[in-house]
């Protein structure tokens, strides 16, 4: 007989029932028995092995048996069993006892057996419980599956109608991915929430298909709107017209921006041949601007030498003078080369603030001899001053009669022209 790996067993059922050795013993003809309350039944042998070793295999399965019958009786406690099928393990377990061969407490397992029957009813209570339970945790993670499938079909339809193509396509395939790997739900449920999601995929990839159709119905057009600007732009290249031409090219970039997206490879050499003829303009551009340097260094110098002149024409002292003198910087001034545009306006700001005090000194002096002027100011000084008299003799006039309100607003409004009076004479004394 072949050596079996029986478990190693510590189970309840065991325990309950001793030490199932001292239930066995092995004859000098390597036969091995087992005592019953019946007596001594022969169990079997163990050929090639010594009399322990042939009691202790003959031990282990009955340690075996009895492990399974506490297993049972501990999954019916648990409710893990339907009672049905507990029934039929119990009757099979049963029979096994019957007929077992093994060295151990035959009665007692025997018993142990029959006392698992009345558990069955017993623990029927927590079977239904678990049943009970794993229902509703079926019914949860079906609840589950549909927000999760529902989630996937809200974001599809979210994305139906997105121009985001390369990216919306990528995620409508991930989604795609996600909804196979999601368990089924029941069929209609699962092919209502599949015709939603399949028709959002179709909405979005027939609008691709007809955007994209579309592009390549245009490309011809801007292919050729591109080959012309090329083409205006490599005449441009060889042109010494600095600025009209530096405009002309930012002119043509932004028609090459405006003109859409031709075929990747065609865009691509179009826009070498341009970008080509730019550089070639603006290098020719730059390379001259750096020949103007030195002129425009030395024109720096002059106007920083100039500047002064101009600048001691201040404080004035005689003012036909100074304007006289000033005229002739500026002539100079304007005489002047290129300068560098970010020197030259600080310089022309220092060059406005003398000429306009001079401007003010002018107006000033025209002011004070201007006939028409003073005659308006002697004009209001006389009318001022015949109000203040006509108002002082109302006020004289109402107080002789009583009316006091009335000869003090008089009396005020002749105060308060009083107070113009002397403005205006102030104005007057001005002119020479």
């Amino acid at each position: 007989m072949t050596d079996m790996n029986f478990p190693q067993q510590a189970s309840a059922a065991s325990a309950l029932i001793g030490d199932p050795s001292a239930f066995g013993r092995v004859a000098d003809d390597g036969t091995v028995y087992v005592r019953t309350s019946e007596g001594e039944k022969a169990v079997g042998s163990y050929p090639g092995k010594t009399a322990d070793e042939a009691l202790s295999y003959f031990v282990r399965k009955f340690e075996v048996l009895a492990s399974e019958i506490a297993l049972l009786a501990a999954r019916i406690k648990s409710g893990a069993m339907v009672p049905s099928d507990a029934y039929t393990a119990v009757k099979k377990l049963r029979d096994q006892v019957k007929e077992f061969n093994g060295v151990g407490d035959l009665d007692a397992l025997a018993a142990s057996v029959e006392q698992i029957e009345p558990l069955i009813e017993g623990h029927r209570e927590a079977y239904e419980a678990k049943k009970v339970a794993e229902t509703a945790a079926k019914a949860a993670r079906l609840e589950q599956i549909v927000i999760e499938k529902e989630k996937i079909v809200a974001e599809a339809e979210s994305l139906a109608l997105s121009e985001s193509w390369k990216s919306t396509g990528d995620r409508l395939k991930t989604l795609l991915d996600e909804w196979k790997a999601a368990p089924r739900l029941d069929k209609k449920a699962d092919a209502d929430l599949w015709k939603r999601f399949s028709s959002s995929r179709n909405k979005f990839d027939k609008r691709r298909r007809t955007h994209f159709a579309a592009l390549e119905a245009t490309q011809s057009v801007v292919a050729d709107a591109k080959k012309n600007i090329v083409e205006e732009a490599e005449k441009l290249a060889t042109s010494t017209e600095w600025v009209p031409t530096a405009k002309r090219f930012k002119v043509l970039m932004d028609m090459w921006k405006a003109a859409g997206r031709g075929k990747k490879n065609d865009d691509a050499k179009l826009w070498s041949r341009f970008k080509a003829a730019q550089d070639q303009f603006f290098t020719a551009k730059n390379a001259d601007l750096e020949k103007r340097d030195v002129t425009m260094a030395t024109n720096l110098a002059k106007r920083e030498e100039l500047l002064i002149l101009i600048e001691a024409v201040l404080p004035l002292t005689d003012v036909k003078e100074a304007r006289k003198t000033l005229n002739e910087h500026l002539r100079a001034w304007e005489k002047i080369g290129m300068t560098h545009r970010d020197k030259r306006a600080a310089m022309d700001s220092r060059v406005s603030a003398v000429e306009a005090v001079v401007k003010a000194a002018e107006a000033d002096i025209w002011r004070k001899t201007d006939p028409a002027a003073k005659k308006r100011a002697q004009e209001v000084v006389a009318q001022l001053t015949e109000s203040i008299a006509n108002y002082e003799k109302a006020a004289a006039k109402f107080a002789a009669s009583g009316n006091t309100k009335k000869s003090e607003e008089a009396a005020e409004s002749a105060t308060a022209r009083k107070v113009w009076l002397a403005e205006a004479e102030k104005g007057l004394a001005e002119f020479s």
